[in-house]
């Protein structure tokens, strides 16, 4: 039988469920991600260190667990919190249950809680600290404690959450495809990098070598790549500098394309700005218009932060979508296109460089779990390094 398990956010809300998963506690920020499926590649996203993910559709781990959807070689959630959690698999893929799963990754999780109370509190009050513990179920306990820990914001973590080592892409998903025409060198920054990103750079024709977050620019130029890849990874963009500082040194002599933590930190070293998110956006069902080509494409989402266009003096509103052109802007490397734009909450989503060969876009195009519409973007990619 479950044990007792108590998630907590800072504000003092307490919600009381059942123990699945590994006893113990755990401690981070408390997000949300609205996907139906896809559980396991959301467990082993790098970019959900040190964060408790709630998944707000009901029925968790009906299809089990399986060694090809992982998007790391771990489990990186702080903690995970769902309504029911499945107790049969029923999927001839399955090599095992969530349950089991979460117990051999030492992951505390929690079920037959409220998550639509919980979704809707992170929504009308903002990402906060969260605890969730199978050994303190005081709740004024475990909330001051939960008080005491770091938030989000100023937190570095892209760096711990990269490869220790530069390795060949191809070791982990097999060599480029020679489909596309030429094979192209690419200099791949891992800041946190999901594993599906690898499997399109090869389906598309990029031979990659993974780079550990802090490699120098310097490195990447003298390596003999076509391109630069800059990955999605955790923590605020605004605190990761060696990143900032490595794409500074890079643009405008090698073609960089850029995603999630990547985009930010593009326009960073464009001289841009980052802000956090009241709850970020999380899940696979994001509209996003391209100004470029008038063209919505829904997208897989994973990030807490994002590209102020304030700080290049375009204010975000809907007028920005009405159906004109991508506004542009100056910045330190030359005219940038403010091109894509989240039709839910009208955030900016990518960017085009007009005097430099780089673009990026805040979402997830490898997606992995989530829709495939946004795939295009590696094909210009290659386009970009032709």
């Amino acid at each position: 039988m479950s044990g007792e398990a108590l998630l907590v956010l800072e504000d003092g809300t307490a919600f009381r469920g059942r123990s699945f998963g590994a006893g113990g506690e755990a401690f981070g920020e408390a997000v949300f991600n609205t996907a139906m499926s896809g559980y396991q590649e959301v467990l082993t996203d790098p970019s959900y260190t040190n964060q408790i993910v709630t998944m707000t559709s009901p029925h968790q781990g009906n299809y089990g667990v399986n060694l090809e959807d992982v998007e790391s070689g771990a489990v990186q959630v702080a903690g995970f919190a769902v309504r029911e959690a499945s107790r049969r698999t029923s999927s001839w893929w399955a090599t095992g249950s969530l349950r089991d799963y979460l117990c051999a990754a030492g992951v505390v999780g929690i079920e037959g809680i409220d998550t639509r109370r919980l979704t809707l509190r992170i929504r009308e009050a903002g990402a906060m600290r969260a605890g969730v513990s199978t050994t303190d179920v005081d709740s004024q306990s475990l909330v001051e404690r939960v008080r005491s820990q770091p938030g989000m914001e100023g937190a570095d973590l892209a760096a711990s959450a990269s490869t220790a080592r530069r390795f060949e892409a191809a070791s982990v998903v097999g060599p480029a495809a020679t489909t596309r025409g030429r094979v192209f060198r690419v200099a791949a920054y891992d800041f946190g990098m999901k594993r599906n990103i690898l499997r399109m750079l090869a389906e598309h024709g990029c031979e990659a070598t993974v780079l550990p977050a802090r490699t120098p620019a310097a490195e990447v130029l003298e390596g003999g790549f076509e391109g630069v890849f800059l990955s999605n990874g955790p923590g605020d963009p605004a605190a990761t500098g060696y990143g900032v500082d490595a794409v500074r040194h890079l643009l405008g002599r090698i073609p960089v394309f850029g995603i999630c933590l990547g985009h930010q930190l593009l326009a960073l070293a464009l001289g841009g700005r980052t802000y956090k998110l009241r709850f970020g956006h999380r899940g696979v069902n994001q509209p996003v218009k391209d100004l470029d080509t008038g063209r919505i494409e829904i997208t897989s989402h994973n990030h807490g932060f994002a590209v102020d266009p304030n700080g290049w003096g375009v204010p975000a509103g809907p007028e920005v979508l009405a159906g004109g052109p991508a506004p542009i802007v100056d910045t330190e490397g030359g005219g940038v296109a403010l091109t894509h734009w989240n039709l839910n909450d009208e955030v900016l989503e990518g960017l085009r460089c007009l005097d430099l060969p780089a673009f990026s876009v805040q979402y997830h195009p490898e997606a992995s779990p989530g829709p495939h519409d946004s795939a295009h973007l590696f094909v210009r990619f290659r386009d970009l390094m032709a």
